[in-house]
């Protein structure tokens, strides 16, 4: 790899880590973000699509289905970044309500792997009431969920960062130990 590659993967793993540790130290921000950044996504998403439906209509079916999918997720891209502070402010609840799914999601397997015979469907059951518990507790306290929300966010995103760093170290090496074995081969 490159030198120069290497100081950019340095550079954005840092970079990450700072992004994630601010995400952390300001929650209302991230949440703010988070909303911009869904309405950015949505509609880029929805003009390539677009784009796609319009290079593969002549022999890709339901091109008109596609495309007023396209259309639509554009118009909600927009519909979001027109109502930033109120899609801010609805994370935390939709993200509870998504929580709560899951969980019931979980609880009802666990009687499909107990079906099957899998010895320990109950601890799905389980992971299903902790899950569904602690998406009422988030509903409950919303302001505690979009916190823990941002912190989620800012722990993923150090995450990420520290990861991008280990990859540059074992790249460092792995590169060593190239060099090393044609060292071996060459003399």
């Amino acid at each position: 790899m490159k030198t120069g590659h290497k100081i950019w993967l340095a550079i954005t793993g840092i970079l990450l880590i700072v992004l994630g540790v601010v995400c952390i130290i300001k929650p209302a921000e991230t949440l703010f973000n988070t909303a911009v950044l869904l309405g950015i996504l949505a509609v880029l998403s929805g003009i390539a699509k677009l784009v796609f439906t319009f290079k593969t209509e002549h022999f890709m079916p339901n091109s008109g289905t596609r495309m007023l999918t396209s259309l639509l997720q554009i118009i909600v891209g927009i519909i979001i970044l027109s109502h930033k502070f109120f899609v801010a402010i609805s994370l935390p609840m939709v993200f509870s309500l998504w929580v709560i799914f899951e969980g019931i999601t979980l609880f009802v397997q666990s009687f499909d792997y107990k079906k099957a015979g899998f010895g320990s469907w109950w601890v799905f059951m389980l992971f299903g009431i902790i899950v569904v518990l602690m998406g009422i507790l988030g509903l409950r306290y919303l302001n505690v969920a979009g916190k823990t929300l941002s912190l989620m966010i800012g722990i993923g995103i150090i995450v990420v960062g520290l990861a991008q760093l280990f990859a540059l170290t074992g790249i460092t090496r792995l590169e060593k130990y190239i060099k090393e074995v044609q060292g071996a081969f060459r003399g």
